[in-house]
């Protein structure tokens, strides 16, 4: 079958092929089958779903979703080496709808006489959840086998129906261990990889392995990238690498999964009370580039809902830090966001008036919306005062005790208690208050109602 021209659309080679020469050497050391590749065997070894179904020839729909570098592409090309099907790749980044359908719509000519095609789409999640239902109709009924690549959580960026019927096979990071035998094995391997050319001294592979971030792609680039600046016959040393690269660009996507995942891991350390954890996470998001007033509203919820009325000074804190970012900017805010961060770690916690708010939401949305008690009841009208607004009301102010126990609720959630607070912190005197005047309240109503 010949490749199709231009640049969407490849036929790929069998993966057994030594990549040329002249190619980067991420593309030169790739794994040539599945057992060169660093997986788990549930994923991929002999007994697995995916390894029994390429044995058979019979790989169903599956989205591969794993981190960068964690083998995705390689893992499909394996497929295309082993299968009879027409292989075609393209990527979602240059892709279009009308090209997909274009393709889809041979597949389905092809499969007619016998012919299967098996699509591997790059970055699938690049496709909106409109744009993906193309695929719908030829993956149901068999006309092709799509195999899609994500490094999102493909709950939340491919659409229900076309996840329902594909399998999801999941790549883990590349540990420490395999990423140090992959340098190793690239810097002296005469066939594909560098041959020798340069030395791996003290503390360079361990250097790279923490540069790559568990991407294998990223390591094998900047040991290559690092060959070139030092020349042939050079020792790498973590010392040189550190000078050729004077700092690496942080995993991280502002848009994507990894967002999230670091606000929850700083939100949650804050809330554990782990001030160092929480200045790592706030430092890995602002110096991946993060918005520094996303990172302040997170502190600001925070003071309110894990924080609360224990320290009522955090909530002043979060929104001065805030301030601080506006008027500062960046890089002098984040000083401002730590100092923050770390008196919200260190602060005693309540969610007492999280829970409170809830609870009273609940109650908004689950009961009737009953009117005010007429005792608090505004009568500013002889017509109001007539029907019984402001009927038995008591100014508190007149009262020596400060408050007249009035009922305020509806009369169907009255004696509810919403905000119980932990005695932690100031929220002990709050509850002291609190309890007081409970009692106090309920003792005058019950003196009222014996008049």
């Amino acid at each position: 079958m010949k490749a199709r021209s231009g640049e969407l659309f490849e036929e790929l080679e069998p993966v057994r092929e030594a990549a040329p020469s002249t190619a980067p050497l991420a593309e030169r050391y790739r794994p040539r089958d599945l057992a060169e590749m660093r997986l788990p065997g549930s994923v991929a070894g002999p007994g697995s779903l995916l390894g029994r179904a390429i044995a058979a020839d019979r790989v169903p729909s599956i989205v591969l979703w794993g981190p960068p570098g964690s083998g995705k592409t390689t893992l499909a090309r394996i497929i295309a080496a082993r299968t009879k099907a027409r292989f075609l790749a393209f990527s979602a980044v240059v892709s279009g709808v009308r090209e997909i359908r274009e393709v889809l719509e041979e597949s389905k000519r092809l499969a007619a006489r016998g012919e299967r095609t098996l699509l591997f789409v790059d970055e699938i999640h690049r496709f909106n959840r409109a744009q993906q239902d193309v695929f719908l109709p030829y993956v149901e009924s068999g006309a092709a086998t799509l195999v899609g690549a994500t490094t999102e959580n493909p709950s939340f960026e491919l659409n229900g129906a076309l996840l329902s019927r594909m399998r999801v096979v999941v790549l883990p990071p590349l540990s420490r261990d395999d990423l140090a035998e992959i340098l190793r094995g690239a810097a002296s391997d005469e066939e594909r990889g560098l041959g020798g050319r340069v030395s791996l001294g003290e503390g360079a592979v361990d250097w790279l392995v923490g540069f790559s971030d568990g991407d294998a792609r990223r390591a094998l680039n900047a040991l290559e990238t690092a060959v070139a600046h030092a020349g042939d016959g050079a020792v790498l040393t973590a010392d040189l690498l550190g000078e050729i690269y004077a700092r690496k660009s942080l995993l991280f996507d502002k848009s994507g999964e990894e967002h999230f995942n670091l606000i929850s891991a700083l939100h949650k350390s804050v809330r554990d009370s782990d001030a160092d954890a929480s200045l790592y996470w706030l430092a890995r998001m602002l110096e991946a580039g993060e918005d520094p007033l996303f990172v302040a509203r997170r502190l600001v919820r925070a003071s309110t809902e894990d924080v609360g009325l224990a320290d009522p000074n955090a909530l002043r804190l979060a929104m001065a830090a805030r301030d601080a970012v506006h008027f500062l900017g960046m890089p002098e805010g984040a000083l401002a966001l730590a100092e923050a961060t770390v008196y919200l770690a260190l602060a005693p916690k309540s969610n007492a008036l999280y829970v409170a708010y809830g609870e009273a939401a609940r109650d908004v949305a689950e009961t009737p919306n009953a009117p005010p008690p007429a005792a608090i009841l505004n009568a500013p009208t002889r017509l109001m005062k007539d029907v019984g607004y402001g009927k038995g009301y008591v100014y508190a102010h007149d009262t020596a005790e400060g408050t007249a126990g009035l009922s305020c609720l509806p009369d169907a959630l009255a004696g509810r208690r919403y905000y119980r607070p932990k005695g932690t912190g100031r929220e002990a005197e709050a509850k002291r208050r609190l309890d007081e005047l409970r009692e106090l309240r309920e003792r005058l109503r019950r003196e009222r109602h014996r008049r």
